[in-house]
């Protein structure tokens, strides 16, 4: 299963690397919610809950952006028949995608969070880390997990641009309260990351939830 999840895994970051369709996508849209918040709330300066949530809100839409593309290659050409026909554990189908949404996450918060404190951070991001990296780890293994599930869902759904936010949005909604809830500690112009562990481990305990939920169910997804 392993070898099977990482060929998916290679093609899918081959098939990225030559279209560039979801992760500049995805840091394109961020980028864009940065500059509109920077002159919509006309101010230069955000901290603490607000800027906890002006952030965590743009990673999650941005994460939507990147489900709706996740099974696109396999849905042209029919390719995901080739793949459910291969004698391969489907469960590596979804490892692989959870693993290219991860990789997407990432490379979209490289460039994201700079963004972000540039364009609306009061408080330097320097008395943050390593706390921040650990949240940004944890939340980004949620959002992959539930969102490669949600896009083998929907991936051959005819409105699924309209299905995968409806399903989506609500199973995240615990996450996104979670690590801004951590995160806003970290945002304040005198950090004091109080209560981190317990946001942290609300957050473990979500991601390996819905991790064996996906793995436990997405054959029956699969089916005809």
């Amino acid at each position: 299963m392993t070898r099977a999840a990482w060929a998916i895994l290679r093609k899918d970051l081959r098939i990225e690397l030559r279209t560039r369709e979801s992760a500049p996508a995805m840091a394109l849209f961020s980028l864009t919610v940065f500059v509109l918040f920077h002159f919509g709330l006309r101010r230069d300066e955000i901290d603490g809950s607000l800027a906890s949530g002006v952030l965590w809100v743009t990673v999650l839409l941005a994460a939507v952006l990147g489900v709706n593309r996740l099974f696109a290659a396999e849905r042209e050409g029919r390719a995901l028949d080739g793949i459910l026909l291969a004698p391969v554990d489907r469960t590596a189908l979804y490892l692989a995608k959870a693993g290219a949404l991860f990789l997407y996450l990432v490379l979209l918060e490289l460039v994201a969070i700079p963004a972000f404190a540039i364009l609306l951070l009061g408080p330097s991001l320097g008395g943050a880390f390593p706390e921040l990296l650990l949240i940004l780890i944890v939340a980004d293994l949620g959002l992959a997990a539930v969102g490669a599930l949600v896009a083998a869902l929907a991936a051959e759904a005819r409105a699924r641009d309209v299905v995968v936010p409806l399903l989506l949005l609500p199973l995240y909604v615990p996450l996104l309260i979670a690590v801004a809830r951590a995160t806003e500690p970290l945002l304040r112009t005198h950090p004091s990351p109080h209560a981190l562990g317990k946001w942290v481990g609300f957050t473990g305990v979500y991601d390996t939830v819905f991790l064996l939920v996906a793995v436990a169910v997405f054959d029956y997804l699969l089916e005809d």
